[in-house]
């Protein structure tokens, strides 16, 4: 079978592997769709993961179909439709550092028991859809982090897909939600999908709009007025977002870092101490990889938005450098006969 793997520093190819065969206790999956990451880009540019490098199988978004069931095995019949949990194969995260990668055409599920390495999900979903489910779940647990209650008023900086998705996961938990980015059509997008408000912050004062948005913060010993956002989620990774949250906060409120900042920030805590400011980080999906699934089940359609660019397996190098370019597109899934 294809896989496409990382070759050496900054080149991918497609290599021909041993196509994996179900023992008793295995699944095999044949993958239907499998979604671009930024971290791709990374994997590519230093040559692969250790101990794998030079030979890093790609792709950690997959969604596929079930072909073969060990004997052993409970709760999957041939032809069933499934989403993964990367984190949880046992020879290595799929597409990141692993033995195997979701841009490859099959992926053998060692040991499989539902619920834990993967579900089953309703067969009128697009694959391409289902893809979508780890970068969900990577959505869904910042949300978690934050601890939003119904009520809550939340702004989102970064309308990509984890943004975006965080977003959907805040109104559908009864948050009031704003987006910022400076890119208008992802705006657009973020209202389509169920944001309530959105701001152009190269055009727009932030903290401004925000007050307009959610009000003014009652009077207390932090200086300024300030918004009556409850919840901040940093997924953009540009230090300015960090910057302009932190002058707006109001006293009590929550701060989550979900994005990825390649350099340090520097942070003044002598004057952020009577905000009285939680701070929380986000990385990975600990308990959502599935439960982030009932919603994707529960709101297809709208998720489906998220998609830009469906690619062909057969272009699937083109499929990376398009996901890897910043601007170039905003979420790429690839497609498999």
């Amino acid at each position: 079978m294809r896989s496409v793997q990382v070759t050496g520093p900054g080149t991918t190819g497609f290599v021909e592997i041993e196509k994996p065969v179900a023992g008793p206790a295995d699944v095999l999956v044949q993958i239907r769709a499998c979604g671009i990451c930024g971290s791709d880009g990374l994997y590519i540019s230093v040559g692969g993961i250790p101990p794998r490098q030079g030979a890093t199988p790609l792709g950690h978004e997959p969604a596929g179909e079930v072909v073969e069931v060990g004997a052993e095995v409970e709760g999957f019949t041939v032809g069933d439709h499934v989403v993964l949990n990367p984190m949880a194969s046992s020879d290595g995260i799929i597409g990141s550092g692993g033995a195997q990668g979701g841009l490859s055409e099959f992926v053998l599920i060692r040991g499989a028991v539902a619920g834990t390495h993967l579900v089953t999900v309703p067969k009128h979903i697009p694959f391409a859809v289902l893809a979508l489910n780890e970068p969900m779940a990577v959505a869904g647990h910042a949300v978690n982090r934050t601890a939003p209650k119904s009520g809550d008023k939340v702004v989102v900086f970064g309308a990509g897909p984890v943004g975006l998705g965080a977003a959907i996961a805040y109104q559908l938990r009864g948050a009031h939600v704003v987006v910022v980015d400076i890119v208008p059509n992802r705006l657009e997008k973020a209202l389509k999908v169920g944001a309530h408000a959105v701001i152009n912050s190269a055009e727009e004062d932030v903290a401004a709009r925000l007050r307009e948005i959610h009000g003014t913060a009652p009077r207390s010993f932090v200086r300024g007025e300030r918004p009556d956002t409850d919840i901040y989620l940093d997924a953009a990774g540009a230090p300015v977002v960090l910057e302009t949250i932190l002058a707006a906060a109001k006293h009590g409120a929550t701060v989550g870092v979900v994005a990825v900042h390649k350099k340090p920030v520097p942070v003044d805590f002598g004057s952020l101490l009577t905000t009285e400011l939680t701070v929380v980080l986000s990385m990975g999906y600990p308990t959502e990889i599935f439960e982030v699934t009932r919603d994707i089940i529960d709101h297809w359609e709208r998720y489906e938005l998220l998609i830009s660019d469906r690619i062909p397996y057969a272009e699937a190098q083109r499929a990376l450098e398009l996901g890897s370019t910043p601007g170039a597109a905003e979420k790429v899934v690839v497609t498999f006969p």
